[in-house]
């Protein structure tokens, strides 16, 4: 389990782990069977896909991972977290929205309150099972994880000649996902932000038009808030479209040479 938590805080899963919108009709994507509900989950579980786990009405985000799935007690249980600060939080929330995947897919079910367990005598969280949960069947584009060891830098221009440099946790054809300081930029949905510029290495530059998509606020371990942002590419040239596929590969690539080097 530690280094299940290591790897926890050292990664962040390939999907938007920010809750859909509501103004979004995704009653068409809801599970209600209970097998195929608990079939799922078993999935996420045995994949060791991260969980994302929002609360105090999305103030407040945390990482963990599903360690059970217990239909006969009607309940599933979660890896603790290491920071006693968020477990605290979470433990005192009325409504909790946990964002995953399975296969590549997203996966959201909710909870109405998560309680302190035990589980081989380590601490975990309890919830009741799901009665039904979303699977987002959208796979418009594969959404690549960016190297933790040397990460894309996105340069957002702003009024006034100011800039702000994002970093960006992952990317598809579609558009990044970034991380970028509380204080530092202003930030609500719509809003397009021209001439962001960042480098592929080995590739070439990227630069584009972003619309801001999803925005939420994650506290990290240490203690520093952050956002998450989800951004869109508007009108991308089909020649940096396939830069970014290019790029996509390259690393894929690697990876895959690196896990059997590995094994």
């Amino acid at each position: 389990m530690c280094r299940r938590r290591i790897r926890l805080q050292k990664t962040m899963a390939n999907i938007d782990k920010s809750p859909p919108s509501v103004a979004e009709d995704y009653s068409k994507y809801l599970v209600h069977s209970k097998k195929e509900v608990q079939y799922i989950l078993r999935a996420v579980m045995q994949k060791k896909e991260l969980v994302s786990a929002h609360f105090d009405h999305g103030k407040h985000f945390m990482l963990t991972a599903v360690l059970a799935v217990d239909p006969e007690r009607d309940v599933l249980l979660l890896d603790y977290g290491p920071d006693e600060v968020l477990n605290r939080r979470i433990l005192e929330s009325d409504k909790i929205i946990f964002v995953t995947s399975q296969d590549r897919v997203k996966v959201q079910f909710t909870a109405d309150r998560i309680e302190a367990t035990r589980l081989n005598d380590r601490p975990a969280f309890r919830v009741k099972l799901p009665p039904a949960l979303l699977k987002l069947q959208r796979r418009e584009y594969y959404r690549l994880e960016t190297p933790i060891a040397n990460p894309l830098k996105c340069v957002v221009p702003l009024e006034g000649d100011r800039k702000v440099e994002l970093s960006i946790v992952d990317i598809s054809i579609g558009g990044i996902g970034a991380v970028v300081p509380a204080t530092e930029l202003e930030l609500e949905s719509g809003v397009v932000f021209q001439g962001c510029r960042f480098v592929l290495p080995d590739i070439g530059t990227i630069v584009a038009a972003l619309e801001t998509r999803t925005v939420f606020e994650v506290s990290l371990k240490s203690g520093v808030e952050t956002r998450r942002v989800g951004f869109q590419f508007v009108n991308l040239p089909n020649n940096m479209q396939s830069m970014i596929q290019r790029y996509i590969v390259k690393i894929e690539r690697e990876r895959r040479a690196l896990q059997l080097e590995q094994d």
